[in-house]
């Protein structure tokens, strides 16, 4: 016996330190710093039209290439308009695709992928072919002939990145949801009778958001660079409206004499999607450590 209870003391010691030192690294300094830049771009993309910042349409002639002023805090670009102006309302754009697209596919693939998950059969196979057919197809090629079709615009460019979502979200929740099936909760609802739309609506669904929101979270940072990779081909955002891909392109033949014009919008660009990239990725660890848990 008292072998037994010292061995018992001994193996219970790292747990409550195990458990001290996780809660620290809950935490880190790259959390609070990635939600304060993006809640800080955020912020300047919603109350642009409030802020008192020069028109980032309107060129001046007396400010092209201009360069870092008490008036003009990031310079002017190739026409003078107010960098700082145009990477504000850039943000709006790019934060606009990035999330509108995301939402709809979520919408769209969460909805589809959780009843292939629970009735399976014809419906699963179905929807299984026609996820397989949309990621076979080449994602920037796929773009480029909706733009080419339907033209460049914001609505456009939204509904073909919704398109590409749609499969990705299709997979995860149905994997979530064959998961969830055979929870206790979900069987106890069957024995009781619910019609399954309810027990999707009401069971499932709320066990598949976590997962969804982590992935969610990371392909809007995605997004916003394919967002930016287009209107850097042209095939985005057209002019004048601001868009940080669109001002990158703009100043590209500028970059050995005037590098500002696109190396500001560049930069709120990477330090933007690292911030989502990062707040994503911990989210998505979070969420499989308290699976394992339970």
């Amino acid at each position: 016996m008292p072998e037994t209870s010292t061995a018992a003391s001994a193996e219970d010691v790292p747990v409550p330190q195990a458990a001290t030192r996780r809660n620290r690294a809950r935490t880190p300094l790259g959390w609070w710093l990635s939600w304060t830049w993006l809640g800080a771009v955020v912020l300047a993309a919603v109350l642009a039209p409030l802020l008192p910042l020069w028109d980032p349409a309107v060129p001046d002639y007396e400010n092209v290439f201009g360069g870092i002023t008490p008036q003009h805090w990031l310079g002017g670009d190739t026409l003078g308009r107010d960098t700082f102006s145009r990477v504000v309302y850039g943000a709006r754009t790019s934060l606009l695709v990035g999330i509108c697209a995301v939402g709809l596919g979520a919408i769209v693939g969460g909805t589809l992928g959780m009843l292939a998950g629970y009735f399976g059969g014809r419906t699963e196979r179905v929807l299984a072919l026609v996820t397989d057919i949309v990621l076979a197809f080449p994602g920037l090629v796929l773009m480029i002939a909706i733009v080419a079709i339907l033209g460049a615009n914001l609505t456009n460019l939204i509904l073909g990145l919704a398109v590409l979502s749609v499969p990705t979200f299709i997979r995860l929740t149905r994997a979530a949801t064959l998961v969830a099936t055979q929870r206790e909760f979900v069987l106890a609802a069957r024995a009781y009778g619910s019609r399954p739309l309810r027990i999707i609506a009401r069971e499932i669904a709320p066990n598949v958001v976590l997962p969804v929101a982590a992935v969610a979270f990371i392909m809007v940072g995605t997004f916003i660079v394919v967002e930016g990779s287009l209107s850097f081909l042209g095939l985005g955002i057209p002019p004048p409206t601001p868009s940080w891909g669109g001002m990158i392109a703009a100043g590209r033949t500028e970059l050995i004499d005037y590098p500002h014009i696109s190396l500001f919008p560049a930069a709120v660009m990477f330090l933007t999607v690292l911030s989502i990239n990062y707040i994503g990725e911990r989210t998505r660890k979070l969420f499989e450590f308290r699976e394992s848990n339970l």
